[in-house]
């Protein structure tokens, strides 16, 4: 199927449903199965339940503490994700995944690379480098094969429709990291022999890196995005295979600063670990920024095929101005008409982001169905949000 523009497939509409569309799915619908979520919320929390058994002020204090951060880093991506927010539920499913599924895998995994270990240890006569090799090197590697499934999960099937930036993967990839970061941190917290080594374990673990792991995960997340961009199986896995490499060195070196000596662990996470943080949130901040551009350039498309008005592109194309326009409406026709404005701004960005991938030469069968829908569905959310009539002589503040 060959490429074709806006004006044919929206004011055509007896073409465009003549388009066979096997594949075409909402983007927004995708999501995880309801079955999985409950499975993988019901182990987290058997997990949860069984530590405080075991220790219960230790894990009550951890599930606490622990809770609260991952709360702020949560919130955190979800800010970042503002733009072209993701299914809620595929952001429960990666978070769920990283507090259950990638937990289990890690620890049985370890496990059983580290009973390798010991029995090749004692073989040898020697095992005193049996805890550095399982805390630098097995665990590192392990758990970030663990949390990075979850994102190659991601790029089968039409979930494939939600990784349309970088900001898409690196929401995920954090997300991840904060579900397992939260479970782990429990552990560890709850482990403690006295409640002051409790604390003094929540305040390196909760204060100093409460983004550890969603860091660490962030280059997998680097990696899918870059694979995506690539045609050739061989390219794509080399992409992927560079950021798990990435993820397990920073883990490791970050794991090892700890046999190093208090002088070396503070040296490491100052000259290290908080640049290359700082430098994630450039990133994150540029990608965002990116994703308006990308939305901007596609405006003018639909405003010649009648998808959009020429007033519209003017406040869709910006995070602000579209904010402004959402505030207005809701301002004068309620919060519900506000609500419709928004979900017809997002199906906007959706459509413009599947314009873009067939616009770089990623344009499968797949796309142009999904295309077709998308560009329905811009008809459908403006049908439901007759407050958009209000806004035919808005104008953007300060323009």
């Amino acid at each position: 199927m060959h490429l074709i523009s806006y004006h044919v497939m929206t004011m055509s509409p007896h073409y465009a449903a003549s388009v066979p569309t096997p594949f075409a799915r909402k983007a927004r619908k995708v999501g995880a199965p309801l079955a999985a979520i409950i499975v993988m919320a019901t182990f987290a929390g058997v997990i949860v339940v069984g530590l405080t058994a075991l220790n219960p002020v230790g894990a009550t204090i951890g599930f606490v503490l622990s809770s609260v951060a991952m709360l702020v880093v949560v919130l955190a991506y979800i800010w970042l994700d503002r733009w072209e927010p993701e299914p809620p539920r595929l952001l429960l499913f990666a978070f769920l995944w990283g507090a259950s599924v990638a937990v289990v895998l890690s620890v049985v995994l370890t496990l059983f690379l580290e009973s390798l270990i010991v029995a090749g240890s004692t073989a040898g006569g020697n095992g005193a480098g049996i805890s550095w090799v399982s805390l630098v090197l097995t665990a590192p590697i392990v758990e970030e094969a663990a949390k990075g499934a979850f994102l190659l999960l991601m790029m089968t099937g039409v979930r494939r429709n939600e990784l349309n930036s970088l900001t898409d993967c690196l929401v995920y990839a954090g997300l991840v990291g904060a579900g397992f970061a939260w479970l782990e941190d429990i552990l560890y917290i709850g482990g403690g022999d006295s409640l002051g080594q409790s604390l003094l374990t929540a305040a390196l673990r909760l204060i100093m890196a409460p983004f550890a792991h969603s860091l660490f995960t962030t280059f997998i997340g680097i990696g899918v995005y870059f694979a995506l961009q690539k045609r050739d199986a061989l390219s794509k896995w080399s992409c992927i295979l560079l950021g798990y490499g990435a993820a397990v060195g920073m883990h490791g070196l970050w794991n090892g600063s700890s046999f190093l000596g208090a002088e070396w662990y503070f040296a490491i996470y100052v000259l290290w670990m908080v640049p290359i943080f700082l430098a994630a949130i450039v990133l994150a901040v540029q990608s965002r920024r990116r994703e308006q551009r990308v939305v901007a350039e596609k405006l003018p498309g639909m405003v010649a095929a009648s998808l959009i008005t020429p007033n519209e592109a003017t406040w869709l194309g910006s995070l602000r101005d579209r904010k402004a326009a959402i505030h207005y409406v809701s301002h004068y026709a309620g919060k519900a008409a506000g609500k419709a404005v928004a979900r017809f701004a997002a199906q906007v960005v959706e459509l413009a982001f599947v314009r873009d991938r067939i616009d770089r030469g990623f344009g499968d069968q797949r796309a142009h169905a999904l295309l077709v829908e998308e560009s329905y569905g811009v008809h459908a959310a403006r049908a439901a949000a007759p407050a958009l009539q209000a806004l035919a002589a808005y104008r953007v503040p300060g323009a």
